[in-house]
């Protein structure tokens, strides 16, 4: 018999002696020892993705300060808050008093400003300016800048905004009322800082950050946080996201693809799905654009990845995150109470890290619903996501380059993300 022969006849060969066995074994043996089988291929299955799922390193000393300038036209490097440090903290320190494994405290520090902004950055000395032009145009007018003693940041507190009581569905909760209008947050701060995660540029980002931040007065305002190596968007992200002071935190993208002023409406849009612990999460938009001019010019394989990547989103996540129509817009707003849920457990550092927050903040734990007085009245799963259309256009300089070899490269990164969300 040749070679190409017997390759073909190996699949009888191994095949009819499975099919011999089948036919011949009694049902009630069969059918349980298909289902150990299909127990021991999920665990081997899990086993192995959660071997190679991704793991963040820890961040080196000089990452955990920032550069900003002073008064004296001078810049000055000092130590960043961290929240996430505190949280983690006063974890271990519960699991030491009660003797197990807490998940989840969902405590955080107060506030110290109205508003934080994160914004990862990699090369882009040639962007990134019109975008903080746009922001602190907005952020002064909505917010006001915090007062400032010998350069430092001294953020200026007043009563807490009001909370008004909304029925929905036969059930109330209290929802703040508008921070846009009054430029305060529902403790009672205002003021907002820029932090920027510089990922590692080899060009002049942080000196422009810079410079503009000493033209614009914006002292100890604008933050600028070095990573020593390269961590990806995701990366810069999470770790920027654990340094903040504000009541709301937003991250944008440098290139100011989209419009800062629709900040306002994100706002307007958390606080509509905000739950009694004022957890909550809105994110910008572009599906309103799929067949606007911006959307049909870009090329036609672009197009059909970006579609191609919502279909396998829609058929692998959960309820809540799969009716999201689009999770990659860098224009995403969280309320401070929502970080503790979210943050400490992001994994992926590259572009797919968007899928996992939406999924971190819908496996959230439970809130209570409060009724009249206080009351609790039941429960609300997860924290809530609202999707706000908003202004987005093509920027020149796109780090998107290699959209075919990315978007392969996601299915591969979303299996293991998988992994690492069903153990948490």
């Amino acid at each position: 018999m040749t070679l190409i022969g017997r390759a073909l006849a190996l699949p009888e060969q191994v095949l009819w002696p499975i099919y011999l066995i089948i036919k011949t074994t009694p049902f009630y043996i069969l059918f349980p020892l298909f289902v150990v089988f299909c127990l021991v291929a999920f665990l081997v299955l899990y086993v192995f993705l959660h071997h190679i799922a991704p793991k963040p390193r820890l961040p080196f000393p000089s990452e955990k300060t920032y550069v900003t300038t002073t008064p004296d036209g001078g810049q000055a490097t000092r130590q960043l808050p961290c929240w996430y440090d505190r949280w983690l903290a006063e974890r271990k320190k519960l699991e030491l008093a009660k003797g197990f494994d807490i998940t989840d405290t969902g405590v955080v520090e107060p506030a110290e400003v109205a508003m934080s902004v994160v914004v990862p950055a990699y090369n882009e000395e040639e962007r990134i300016t019109s975008m903080l032009e746009e922001a602190v145009q907005y952020l002064d007018e909505a917010f006001g800048r915090p007062e400032t003693k010998n350069g430092l940041l001294s953020p200026r507190t007043g009563h807490s905004t009001p909370v008004v009581v909304v029925v929905q569905g036969g059930s109330e909760k209290l929802v703040p009322s508008s921070p846009v209008s009054r430029g305060r947050s529902p403790e009672g701060t205002s003021g907002y800082e820029i932090i920027i995660v510089n990922d590692g540029s080899k060009d002049r980002t942080v000196e422009v950050a810079l410079e503009f931040a000493e033209k614009n007065n914006l002292h100890d305002i604008v933050r600028v946080i070095t990573l020593e190596k390269n961590r990806g968007k995701g990366g810069g992200v999470a770790h920027g996201l654990r340094h903040v002071r504000g009541e709301y935190v937003v991250f944008a993208d440098a290139d100011g693809a989209s419009k800062f002023s629709d900040l306002g409406n994100l706002l307007e849009g958390l606080e509509e799905v905000v739950d009694g612990s004022h957890r909550g999460v809105a994110i910008g938009s572009r599906a309103h654009m799929v067949e606007s001019e911006a959307v049909v010019k870009r090329s036609a394989l672009r197009n059909f990845l970006m579609r191609s990547f919502h279909l396998v989103l829609t058929i692998l996540t959960p309820p809540a995150t799969s009716r999201i129509r689009d999770t990659q817009c860098g224009f995403k707003l969280f309320s401070r109470a929502a970080l503790p849920h979210i943050v400490p457990y992001m994994h992926v550092e590259g572009w797919i890290f968007d899928i996992e927050m939406l999924m971190l903040a819908e496996s959230a734990p439970d809130s209570p619903i409060l009724g009249t007085g206080g009351v609790v009245i039941g429960q609300s799963p997860g924290i809530k996501v609202a999707e706000v259309p908003i202004h987005w256009h093509e920027v020149g300089g796109s780090k998107a380059k290699d959209d075919l070899r990315k978007s392969m490269g996601r299915g591969w990164r979303w299996m293991r993300v998988m992994s690492i969300e069903d153990e948490e």
